[in-house]
């Protein structure tokens, strides 16, 4: 039996009616023969609200407790369908991320799946039963529950579909599919058809909401092929797979803006082997995710050493820092906390020339001052003043012709 994964994000199964569109889509993939796994995240605002209750009765909530509570959103959810598509006739059953052992690392908020009994799943699909599974959470060795983290919902899907073998993986949202910038700002930006694994890799890294990394990591380990789509009509979407040889046509495929980031900079570090390695110890251990890292040489004795780091992390990384003075002699520490990151992403650049040339000659004729510059081998990114961020995407969007579809763009 042929299995699809559908994924229904917050927006989508909102209220009881869309929560009975979202089991139309299962039953009409049911009715053309698929054994269906319906994820599903809490719905609407729902785990803002829950996030709130317990702030008002606690200001520093225990984080196993805070995944008790948020965890039972996606719960109420997966209920509820398995409700309509009963009420529509059809044989549906709803599981937990506990009931299917779906297993984590025992980090609370931002668990790490390790593994999942996908035998369970089988066993209902061979049964005839729609199988709704609790988006975001499962648990850990001592049956803690555990949350994902953002994008969670997503992740748990794109992981069903790998330990099922799914022909699909459907993940529907509220908007068309992956754009090459956000529309919000750049209102010419275009839906793309197609996207590699890499390029939305780091789309998502550098702060593309529709689809997470991790849930973007998981296809790619796994090649499961992720169709982006809007869970309010039947266009096609956005299909995320693996790199095709026509995606190198055009050197950049999107842009991206990384708002809510915060640059520190260790000046005059001494420039002796181990240091950079005592810095990101500490911030491992402080569980700082580090974005891009950047060392200068200034003489044979000293180093400048700077990474960008999201805003929410910030409190952690000070204390980090502070412990790391005991090991690793600096003069001192420099913080920008109003500061963005602009990129293009595209792997046309291993074949394509000029990709920095045009962005840093687009940045310059905009009049934005660049602080400092990251580069992979499919990206390019600058950290830009924040109020300079959003000129700063347009005027890159504009001179890699953004506002068209790849196959109309000329050639760097």
């Amino acid at each position: 039996m042929a299995i699809i994964v559908q994924k229904f994000g917050g927006t989508s199964v909102a209220d009881a009616a869309k929560i009975r569109r979202a089991a139309d889509r299962a039953i009409a993939a049911y009715e053309e023969g698929y054994g269906v796994v319906v994820v599903a995240s809490a719905r609407g605002k729902q785990t803002d609200q829950l996030i709130a209750d317990a702030l008002e009765l606690n200001p520093n909530p225990p984080k196993r407790e805070m995944d008790q509570l948020i965890s039972t959103g996606e719960q109420q959810t997966v209920s509820l369908i398995a409700m309509a598509l009963e009420a529509k006739g059809y044989k549906a059953i709803s599981l937990t991320g506990a009931q299917i052992r779906m297993m984590t690392d025992g980090v609370f908020s931002k668990a790490l799946i390790l593994s999942m009994d996908a035998e369970r799943i089988h066993k209902h699909l061979n049964k005839g039963r729609i199988v709704i599974v609790a988006g975001f959470q499962g648990i850990d060795e001592d049956d803690n529950v555990t949350t994902l983290g953002r994008g969670g919902s997503d992740t748990t899907a794109v992981a069903l579909a790998a330990a099922t073998g799914a022909e699909k993986c459907e993940i529907y949202t509220d908007v068309d599919g992956i754009y090459t910038t956000d529309p919000r700002i750049f209102k010419e930006a275009v839906k793309l058809d197609r996207i590699s694994y890499e390029e939305m890799l780091e789309m998502a890294s550098l702060g593309a909401g529709v689809m997470h990394i991790r849930a973007v990591g998981f296809g790619m380990r796994y090649n499961v092929n992720i169709h982006v789509r809007n869970s309010g009509n039947d266009n096609e979407g956005t299909l995320i797979t693996a790199e095709e040889s026509d995606m190198e046509g055009v050197s950049v495929s999107g842009a991206t803006i990384q708002r809510d980031m915060a640059k520190i900079s260790l000046i005059g570090v001494d420039n002796v082997p181990g240091n950079a390695a005592k810095v990101f110890a500490h911030l491992a251990k402080a569980k700082v995710v580090v974005n891009d890292i950047i060392q200068t040489e200034i003489s044979k004795e000293k180093a400048n050493l700077s990474f960008m780091i999201l805003i929410s992390d910030l409190d952690a990384a000070k204390v980090a820092v502070e412990e790391i003075k005991s090991e690793v002699n600096f003069d001192e520490v420099f913080i920008r906390e109003d500061i963005a990151e602009v990129s293009v992403i595209g792997v046309g650049m291993r074949s394509h020339y000029g990709v920095a040339e045009k962005m840093f000659g687009a940045l310059a004729n905009a009049k934005v001052n660049i602080d400092s510059i990251t580069t992979s081998e499919i990206r390019i990114s600058c950290a830009v003043d924040e109020d300079q961020a959003e000129k700063a995407l347009k005027a890159v969007c504009l001179a890699f012709d953004l506002d068209k579809q790849p196959h109309d763009r000329g050639r760097c």
